[in-house]
């Protein structure tokens, strides 16, 4: 679809708010998904990752921003090219590296300076030899055609303006018959728009989220088959909304707890698996 200048424009806008605010995550100096209401282990373990995960990787590869472990239902084979979309300070993609073993490779890719810079860091920490960062956006990735097994993304296609472009982009990149697996968050029913605003400026992760439906409809337009949706929940449990950032935040809008728990209701953590 052709964007207009002024579409482009605020595309390009909420790119860089993205990458201030992942760069102040990844310098120490920002405030996580959930306001830091939640410790990032013990978000990965809400999410599917085991102690084994958590040991096995340097401890500042996880920043607690993912939604799920696309690992998990990845089947990821040894020897097999895995690109992972967005990947902060590396955790999946170290994660990755170990799975596909010394005859595969990792290629992750970030728009963030800073978050890259940590993720070399922790994969010169860890040892790994077969995982290389390109700085670059997911819509527009710096990756040949047909040239990788397998897409994983943690959280991270929400925070995109243009999520049609990022899903073309990963079909593009896979070899015939390669896969897409991924963790993200989706609305599974429309929220009322000023309380969906007001909330979405405290939990940076929901800003951007479509509609389950039209976001499965968005993967298979790009060309993808056999779309599957493998596990969901709702995020409303990860968040502590008695935590004194949400409180404050909910006081200044004049908003309840109710408010926020029903629009946290209505935003579901999925994992998804497509084939080309």
């Amino acid at each position: 679809n052709a964007m207009t200048i002024e579409d482009q424009k605020s595309a390009d806008a909420v790119r860089g708010m993205v990458r201030e605010g992942y760069a102040e995550i990844a310098l120490n100096t920002g405030q996580r998904c959930g306001a830091a209401a939640v410790n990032a282990e013990v978000i990965a373990r809400h999410i599917g990752y085991s102690n084994d995960h958590l040991q096995s990787v340097p401890s500042g590869a996880n920043l607690g921003l993912g939604c799920g472990n696309p690992l998990a239902f990845a089947q990821v084979q040894p020897g097999e090219t895995v690109l992972d979309l967005g990947s902060g300070a590396g955790f999946d993609t170290l994660l990755a590296a170990q799975a596909v073993g010394a005859t595969g490779r990792v290629i992750g890719v970030d728009m963030t300076p800073e978050m890259l810079a940590r993720a070399e860091a922790n994969a010169r920490a860890a040892g790994v030899g077969n995982v290389e960062f390109r700085q670059g956006y997911i819509e527009a990735l710096p990756v040949s055609d047909a040239s990788v097994d397998v897409v994983i993304s943690n959280c991270v296609i929400n925070l995109s303006p243009e999520k049609t472009r990022v899903f073309q982009e990963a079909f593009r990149v896979l070899r015939p018959k390669g896969r897409l697996a991924i963790s993200d968050l989706v609305l599974s029913a429309p929220l009322p728009p000023g309380l969906f605003k007001s909330v979405e400026a405290y939990v940076g992760c929901v800003a951007g989220a479509m509609q389950r439906d039209d976001y499965l409809a968005a993967i298979t337009n790009a060309g993808f088959r056999m779309v599957e949706v493998v596990a969901e929940r709702s995020f409303e449990g990860l968040l502590d909304l008695q935590s004194p950032e949400i409180l404050a935040a909910v006081a200044k809008d004049g908003l309840t707890t109710q408010d926020v728990a029903c629009v946290l209701e209505g935003v579901v953590s999925v994992k998804i698996v497509a084939h080309k």
